[in-house]
């Protein structure tokens, strides 16, 4: 999957709480330019992290009870989910480098926390 998904109330326990993958998801809106500023950095990393991460998009204006019940009162915000769980958190725009050590801290976690033979 190296493009991110759009992430709606109905899909979201599918594509982020029941997924063996950690997930990165965006929270978004059209008409936020941090946000857009942001969209290219996190379309990269789907693709350099494709096989490793599920990157994923919630647009705040379609899903605000969604928004709500992670926190999420600016946007942009980042937070990447390992096992279901909110793991990091990251509010307003930040650089690849920035996104890249949290995901890649997630992804350690991953690794640490999953039982041998686990998929």
């Amino acid at each position: 999957m190296s493009t991110p998904v759009h992430i709606t109330e109905q899909s979201f326990e599918r594509e982020v709480l029941n997924t063996a993958l950690p997930v990165l998801v965006d929270f978004w809106a059209a008409w936020c330019g941090p946000c857009r500023m942001i969209a290219p950095i996190v379309e990269d990393l789907a693709r350099e992290y494709e096989g490793r991460l599920k990157v994923g998009k919630v647009d705040v204006d379609e899903n605000p009870d969604l928004a709500s019940r992670y926190g999420v009162q600016s946007i942009p915000t980042l937070l990447v989910f390992v096992g279901g769980q909110p793991f990091t958190r990251i509010v307003g725009y930040a650089p690849k480098a920035e996104l890249k050590r949290a995901v890649d801290t997630a992804l350690s976690a991953a690794r640490s926390h999953t039982p041998v033979g686990a998929d």
